[in-house]
């Protein structure tokens, strides 16, 4: 059994992409100056992107995406259990998947790359036209986050599933006997 339920971590995740969302809105800077982004992003040596120091049209966008997620995370953390166990044990692999590729391509194809700054390396870094806003040390951290958030989500599905069957094939076992 889990000591946190995977309801109680995709309520927080929602919560925390309503308040990114209000964040990247009201003060986009304030999500660039904070700490763990500091930190994970001078860990890995990403580059530090001036486009959080003012309000932007692509962030007001981002704000809206970010607000959608959250609630309709929340709506759907709503569901009955017999939907809730198979909605999530769906989107959670779906999630951690797209989330780590998001993480190794803005690491892993930046200027700070060990594809690129190696000394035996015949590869030069030349920023592209369209990936470009994505490697920076707000997306990494966000992205690196989000994958820890949704693995724990998803080995917490994992066993509160197992539970749920185990339930369900007692009650189905009563219902057989009740009928006999």
């Amino acid at each position: 059994m889990a000591l946190i339920s995977a309801a109680t971590i995709i309520t927080s995740v929602s919560l925390f992409h309503i308040t990114l969302a209000y964040f990247f809105l009201a003060n986009p800077n304030q999500i660039a100056d904070q700490s763990l982004v500091f930190i994970i992003g001078e860990a890995m040596g990403m580059p530090h992107s001036r486009s959080f120091e003012v309000q932007s049209a692509p962030l007001s966008f981002l704000a809206a995406v970010l607000f959608f997620l959250g609630i309709s995370d929340l709506v759907a953390c709503s569901l009955p259990e017999e939907i809730y166990v198979f909605f999530w044990g769906s989107q959670a692999p779906v999630r951690l998947f797209l989330l780590f590729v998001f993480t190794i391509y803005s690491y892993a194809f930046s200027s700070v790359s060990p594809l690129y700054t190696s000394s035996s390396s015949n590869y030069t870094y030349t920023p592209s036209s369209w990936g470009e806003g994505l490697k920076n040390r707000v997306f990494f951290t966000w992205a690196f986050v989000e994958v820890l958030t949704w693995y724990w989500i998803f080995v917490t599905l994992r066993e509160e599933r197992r539970e749920f069957v185990q339930r369900l094939a007692i009650r189905r076992a009563a219902e057989e006997e009740d009928r006999l």
